[in-house]
């Protein structure tokens, strides 16, 4: 393909048929599976597969019924857990799509916008500084375009790339999974997907992501949970079978009780509630890309932020150019217009400020020669021009870094003069003064270089200062309000700043932070990584770091066990929001920040990220009532028909009535979501502690046990029941007590002072009422039931308000415990000593 016909690009129509000639553009493809599919694979649970094959087995010797009612329970369990569970997916995915990554492509000759993922082989993208390459291509134009490639090839320095007609070498390629740090190009793509270097990459060395402390907590309450069934169960079948009771009916039995104590409901809970909370946190301008991330959002208590952006506006406006010893001169302001004017990196809201100064009428007889790139090691950028046949290089960046390549000053009278010691100093004072009082200044100097093919960063020497020049950078509106209920909420912010110590002072005193205790980034390279994880437990703000830096102290935070937010929005940003428990960007951020970001705020406020923490929190909230409801009431039940059919003539219930049992209470908790969450559990950071589920199983579990031996006293002592009778009423109260608890154990508070959500009050007494209506519908006789006396719903009734009140006594000393016993240990809690 020639250059002018690569040049075109390609329309959208032969665009969508090379797209289904080569599939979406994703390097590390998950394999899509249809709905049907999915479906299908919850039928392959184990012990559901256990229960339909047994289902036939009972047709086959005759109990036709028995069999239809155990498909046709199973089924509805599967159906309701698989639609809620894919409707909650969809909802997530809605959301991931609104901040999906995007490419800017030439199609019908126009160039547009798309999602990364619809870049096809031969499209013409536009690449420019702070974009991630969509795909591998091939240059054709490109303008001091320098590539970021560690994630390729492990090299820390940004690589120029150039195009050469006829030049088929790495130099002149681009590819996926690299980002652009300056310049500008065009290419034309000629791999994508799998196809790319990074995607065989990410094939050949695909493995899953590290478990979150999300992930982790449920696979312990899972193991939780298995061991309880696989107990139970194979208690029931010895003893049953050394009784010489029917093999097949005991081990029906026993996978029935398996599936009623098995939490088969909590992947749908989990993604119903997380979905809830990813819509509730969009409504707050919060958008998830990951369900996993709210939760995590919700247990930070630490969070860590550049100051611009958060707690300044990050909108700066230009306020005075300096020479070198603080006197009104406007030759730096001329020359720094010139360096921001030709520069092709990422444009700081200091260049936008520049930037809106008038432009002289001199300044039209410079033109750009060359780029040396900013970095955050030399933190500086500079151009070289040509005017009237001279060049020069102009540098523009921190005074700090700058003042060290200066030799000479520009006078006044424009001669330049010697920079003595005793002159150098004064040149420090004046910038730190202007620092001290909250301004961000820029030095700028220059120097006159020979005609060469290209420069690089030691031709920075030898230069001549011109002067600085200062810019305002205000407290954000609500940073100063936000920052102490971030606190009173259990999150600590800290502050990661690149800028130098007077302006950090100065701005975190604005907005109330403590900035007595500062550590800079040249104290950090004599720390070891444990003094440092000591330094960050007692340190708000550092001061002058670099990308690397910041990195050490968000993992010296993790080494103590913290769960860290990290807040950016630069291309230097993204190791650490790697790095972080929680990524978090914003809507304006660079590409490359926004991909490595969980979380994206639509608004630049720390009110907003505020919210979506406390967001986060109910959501998790609602999910450990599921637990702790799976782990008491419903434990302590199937304890109890595991002690019972050790000692009854007949089973305490029939494995249909064990699964409709289950299928009811799971129907009560589905709208467990939408419930209301109490301040006290927003107000504090939330983590996984299974030492608190194992006690509610532990404690309210047997509680729950002896009133189901108390019910089987009263049926047997006092209603002399039989087998049938002892069935529905075993069945109408074992389901009334473990799904009213529900009231008692969703709230830390007195039931009576917290008011559940309508769906969840309406779903939990609906399911009660079934339950009581049952043995008197025309399914009685199919399910197994028969009609309960009078006198038995007396019973019912103490039986069912004392066990609430016992459980809610429990719970207040079980709560009481916790809080006694201290900080609650985490899972994948790590403490460990020098």
């Amino acid at each position: 393909m020639s250059t002018e016909s690569a040049q075109a690009g390609l329309s959208s129509q032969e665009a969508l048929e090379r797209f289904r000639q080569y599939g979406p553009n994703d390097p590390a493809p998950k394999k899509q599976r249809s709905q049907w599919v999915e479906l299908l694979v919850q039928f392959a649970n184990p012990l559901v597969a256990i229960l339909l094959f047994a289902s036939v087995v009972s047709a086959f010797v005759g109990e036709v019924v028995n069999a239809s009612i155990i498909v046709v329970i199973v089924s509805l369990s599967v159906g309701l857990n698989f639609f809620q569970t894919f409707r909650s997916q969809q909802a997530a995915e809605r959301l991931r799509k609104a901040v999906a990554p995007l490419a800017t492509v030439r199609r019908d000759g126009v160039f547009m916008e798309i999602h990364r993922a619809e870049v096809v082989p031969g499209d013409v993208i536009r690449l420019s500084a702070g974009d991630l390459v969509p795909a591998d291509a091939r240059l054709l134009e490109a303008k001091d375009l320098h590539v970021q490639e560690s994630a390729l090839t492990g090299e820390s320095m940004p690589v120029e790339k150039e195009f050469k007609a006829g030049d088929a070498t790495d130099a002149t390629k681009v590819s996926l999974g690299t980002s652009v740090v300056s310049g500008t190009a065009t290419a034309l793509v000629i791999a994508t997907g799998t196809n790319t270097t990074f995607g065989d990459i990410a094939t050949r060395l695909r493995t899953r992501a590290p478990d979150t402390e999300f992930d982790r907590g449920i696979k312990q309450f899972g193991s939780l949970i298995m061991k309880a069934v696989f107990g139970l169960v194979m208690f029931i079948l010895v003893v049953r079978i050394a009784m010489h009771r029917s093999a097949f009916e005991s081990l029906l039995f026993a996978v029935a009780l398996a599936v009623g104590l098995t939490p088969e409901f909590l992947p749908m809970i989990t993604s119903a509630t997380l979905a809830r909370g990813a819509v509730a946190m969009a409504k707050h301008k919060v958008i998830v890309k990951h369900l996993s991330a709210i939760q995590n959002l919700g247990s930070i208590d630490v969070l860590c932020s550049d100051k611009t952006g958060t707690l300044t506006r990050g909108v700066m406006s230009f306020e005075s150019s300096l020479d070198a010893f603080g006197a009104p001169s406007d030759t730096a302001l001329f020359f720094a217009r010139l360096n921001s004017k030709f520069e092709t990196g990422i444009r700081s809201p200091l260049d936008t400020a520049i930037l809106e100064r008038p432009e002289a009428p001199a300044a039209a007889g410079y033109t750009k020669v060359d780029e040396i790139p900013f970095d955050f090691e030399r933190r500086r950028l500079s151009i070289v021009v040509e005017q009237a046949g001279e060049r020069w290089l102009i540098a523009k960046g921190a005074p700090e870094g700058l003042l060290e390549c200066v030799t000479a000053h520009q006078a006044s009278s424009g001669e330049e003069q010697p920079l003595t010691p005793e002159l150098r100093a004064r040149c420090r004072e004046t910038y730190e003064a202007l620092s001290a009082r909250g301004f961000r200044v820029l030095a700028v100097a220059k120097r006159k270089v020979d005609a060469e093919a290209s420069y690089s960063r030691s031709d920075e020497r030898e230069l001549v200062l011109l002067g600085f020049l200062s810019f305002a950078d205000p407290a954000l509106p609500g940073a100063k309000e936000a920052l102490p209920s971030l606190q009173r909420d259990g999150v600590r912010v800290l502050v990661l700043t690149g800028d130098n110590e007077l302006v950090t002072r100065h701005v975190c005193t604005e907005v109330g932070l403590d900035a007595d205790t500062m550590v800079l980034g040249s104290a950090l390279e004599s720390m070891n990584d444990w003094a440092l994880s000591q330094v960050a437990e007692r340190t708000t703000v550092f001061a002058r770091l670099s990308p690397a830096q910041k990195n050490r102290v968000i993992l010296a935070l993790k080494h103590r066990s913290h769960v860290v937010g990290y807040l950016g929005d630069g291309i230097n940003d993204a190791p650490s929001l790697h790095a972080a428990d929680v990524g978090i960007s914003v809507a304006s951020a660079v590409d490359v920040a926004r991909d490595a970001a969980d979380i994206i705020l639509l608004e630049e406020s720390l009110s907003a990220l505020h919210r979506g923490i406390l967001e986060g929190r109910r959501a998790f909230g609602n999910v450990t009532k599921y637990l702790l409801m799976g782990t008491s009431s419903n434990f302590g039940n199937m304890f109890s028909m595991a002690g019972a059919s050790a000692f009854l003539p007949f089973l305490p219930m029939l494995p249909t009535q064990v699964l409709l049992n289950n299928l009811l209470y799971d129907m009560a908790q589905i709208t467990i979501p939408s419930d209301n969450v109490e301040a006290e559990v927003t107000q504090r950071p939330q983590r996984w502690d299974i030492r608190t589920i194992r006690n509610f199983m532990l404690i309210i579990g047997p509680l729950s046990s002896i009133y189901d031996f108390l019910t089987f006293y009263v049926l047997l002592r006092f209603f002399h029941a039989g087998e049938v009778l002892f069935h529905t009423g075993w069945f109408v109260e074992s389901l009334a007590t473990q799904t009213l608890v529900l009231f008692v154990i969703r709230t830390p508070r007195n039931p009576f002072a917290s008011r559940p959500s309508l769906p969840l009050a309406i779903t939990t007494l609906a399911v009660v009422l079934v339950g009581i209506v049952l043995p008197y519908s025309p399914l009685a006789g199919v399910l197994g039931f028969a009609p309960l006396p009078a006198g038995y719903f007396l019973f019912l009734g103490t039986a069912t308000l004392t066990y609430l009140a016992v459980v809610e006594l429990a719970k207040r000393f079980l709560l009481r415990a916790s809080r006694r016993s201290g900080a609650r240990v985490p899972i994948g809690a790590r403490i460990e000593a020098p």
